[in-house]
């Protein structure tokens, strides 16, 4: 059992014969009445997010989500295949399940693959993964303000902002939590 007290993102839950998992959450203490908790929820199973207020001592079930580490191997439109790594078996996977991650993996990576009594509902990629430049505009000489920043197209199609001396064919280093550039491998 979770209290609403303890809620922190990420974290998943059973709650009126659906799994929930908290996208984001925050803990209000108003000046007068009791303090309580404002929650952004996603239903594990349809996709569907609500916004809700729990009294910080509702108690729920935690869901138990299992993952399992997959190999992204090629999309044929609308559906995405991964295979088990053990069992070599393949899992297609719909756009919706996968769309958060996908722009951050090539064919052949390994991902994350979370399920729920069996059936899968969300796609992880790695927290940090090397990608090539395919298109950005040239860096000018003497545009050097701090921090300066350019949009770059990466071979799988996300878009991240990097500094002014990135090229194209260079390989980035990504963190795909929050799609912010860290380095030039």
């Amino acid at each position: 059992m979770i209290s609403a007290g303890d809620f922190r993102k990420g974290i998943t839950f059973e709650m009126d014969g659906d799994v929930y998992q908290i996208v984001d959450f925050q803990h209000v203490k108003p000046g007068k009445g009791a303090a309580f908790v404002r929650a952004k929820i996603k239903s594990v199973m349809t996709g569907t997010i609500k916004d809700l207020t729990f009294n910080p001592n509702d108690r729920y079930p935690r869901a138990r989500i299992e993952t399992k580490e997959m190999q992204y191997l090629y999309n044929d439109g609308n559906l995405y295949y991964f295979m088990d790594n053990e069992t070599y078996e393949q899992l297609p996977l719909e756009k919706e399940q996968v769309e958060d991650a996908i722009v951050y993996i090539k064919e052949n990576d390994n991902a994350i693959i979370r399920f729920y009594e069996g059936k899968p509902f969300e796609v992880v990629a790695p927290n940090f993964v090397e990608l090539v430049v395919s298109h950005t505009e040239p860096g000018v000489k003497g545009d050097t303000a701090a921090g300066a920043t350019k949009p770059a197209t990466l071979e799988t199609g996300a878009i991240v902002n990097v500094p002014l001396f990135i090229n194209v064919g260079d390989k980035i280093k990504i963190d795909t939590r929050t799609g912010e550039y860290l380095s030039r491998v």
